[in-house]
C-alpha cells in the first residue's frame, strides 16, 4: 500500500563527499540541514551570521563578505546593554559597538574564505514577507524586539530576489568559477503571517528559486518544501507547535537529501560517524562492568583512529567526561 505521494528528485551533481568544501545559509532549516553534514565531518561552515529568513538578508550578508564591505553602523541598535545588528540574527551580539564590528568582520572573513574555496553552497528561503526600516529604509534580517512602528511589513516580488541574487552570483562567480549553488524553500510554516499569507510567501519564494535555477547552470533546487507538503503530508510530522517538521521529518528530508546530493562512496564513513554518535548517547546498565569498559576501550580507539582526518575534538571531550563520571 503507498502511503505518500512520492515523487522523483533530479540526481545532483558534483556530488558531495568528505572532500568537499561547504556552506550553508538561510532559515532555521538550514541549520538542520548544516548540523546533520556538521555531524558526519564534512568540511561546512553553518550560518555563521545566525538564522536569517528572508532571501535579501541572507543576500546581503554574502554579497558583504566577499566584498569585505565595513559593517553598515546604520544598522545598529542596543538592546539590554547589548549590540545588536538587524541585519543579523541576536546570537551575532557585542558588548560594545567596536567589539560587534570586530565580531562582524571576523565572521564575513571567515565566511568569504569559505565562499571562494567551496564547490557546494546551501541556502534556505524561509519566507518573502519582510520588514523595512523605516530610519533606514533598509530591509532587517531581524527586528530584535524593537516596537512594530518602526517598520514596515511588506511582501517581496519574486524580481527583487532574482535581482539581488544576479548581483551576488556575477560577484560570487568571479571568485569561485566552479561552485555550485542549491537551494531549497524552507518546510516550517510561517503561520504568524497567518495561512493564506505564509502559501502567498512560499509560492514567491519557490517562484524566485525556480527562476534563478533557469538563469544559471550553477544554481540547483532541492524540494525540501515540496517533500515535507506532499511526501509528509500529514501532522504527525510537525513538533507539538504544528510548524516545524519533527524529528522523523528532519531525518527523512535529509535522506532524501543524501540520496540526491552525497557520493555514495562516502555512505560507509557516514554510517561509521553515525555509529560514533549512537555510542557516544548510548547509557549502560551497569557502568562499571567489565563489557561496558571494553565498550568504551572500543569507543576511544575509533575516535583515536578519524582523529588523524577529522575533527572529533568535541566527541574526545564528551568520552572523557563519561570516564570520569565512573571515577
Amino acid at each position: 500500500m503507498q502511503m505518500t505521494t512520492a515523487f522523483d528528485i533530479p540526481e545532483g551533481s558534483p556530488k558531495i563527499n568528505h572532500q568537499s568544501v561547504l556552506f550553508s545559509i538561510g532559515s532555521c532549516f538550514s541549520t538542520v540541514i548544516g548540523d546533520k553534514l556538521s555531524e558526519r565531518k564534512f568540511n561546512i561552515i553553518n550560518n555563521t551570521f545566525g538564522t536569517l529568513f528572508n532571501p535579501v538578508s541572507i543576500c546581503q550578508v554574502l554579497e558583504d563578505s566577499v566584498l569585505e564591505m565595513p559593517m553598515n553602523s546604520e544598522m545598529v541598535l542596543v538592546r539590554d546593554g547589548l549590540y545588536l545588528h538587524f541585519g543579523m540574527h541576536s546570537d551575532v551580539v557585542g558588548f560594545s559597538q567596536d567589539s560587534l564590528e570586530r565580531l562582524i568582520h571576523k565572521k564575513q572573513a571567515q565566511a568569504k574564505t569559505q565562499l571562494e574555496k567551496a564547490t557546494h553552497i546551501f541556502i534556505t528561503f524561509g519566507t518573502a514577507w519582510v520588514y523595512e526600516h523605516e530610519k533606514s529604509g533598509q530591509i532587517v534580517a531581524n527586528c530584535h524586539k524593537r516596537p512594530a512602528d518602526q517598520f514596515e511589513k511588506r511582501l517581496l516580488h519574486p524580481e527583487e530576489i532574482q535581482k539581488d541574487f544576479a548581483g551576488f552570483f556575477n560577484i560570487l562567480r568571479q571568485v569561485n568559477p566552479g561552485v555550485k549553488v542549491i537551494l531549497t524553500v524552507s518546510p516550517v510554516r510561517h503561520t504568524k503571517d497567518g495561512i493564506p499569507e505564509n502559501q502567498l510567501s512560499k509560492s514567491i519564494l519557490r517562484l524566485a528559486a525556480h527562476d534563478l535555477t533557469e538563469t544559471y547552470d550553477f544554481v540547483h533546487y532541492f524540494p525540501s518544501y515540496e517533500i515535507m507538503m506532499d511526501e509528509l503530508r500529514d501532522y504527525r510530522f510537525y513538533k507539538e507547535d504544528m510548524i516545524h517538521p519533527s524529528a522523523q521529518a528532519e531525518d527523512y528530508i535529509w535522506e532524501r537529501f543524501l540520496k540526491t546530493w552525497v557520493d555514495p562512496k562516502a555512505l560507509p564513513l557516514i554510517q561509521e560517524f553515525e555509529g560514533i554518535k549512537k555510542d557516544l548517547a548510548h547509557r549502560p546498565f551497569n557502568p562499571d562492568s567489565p563489557a561496558h569498559l571494553k565498550f568504551l576501550e572500543n569507543l576511544q580507539k575509533k575516535l583515536e583512529k578519524y582523529s588523524r582526518d577529522y575533527d572529533f575534538s568535541k566527541e574526545m571531550d564528551q568520552l572523557r567526561k563519561q570516564v570520569q563520571q565512573r571515577k
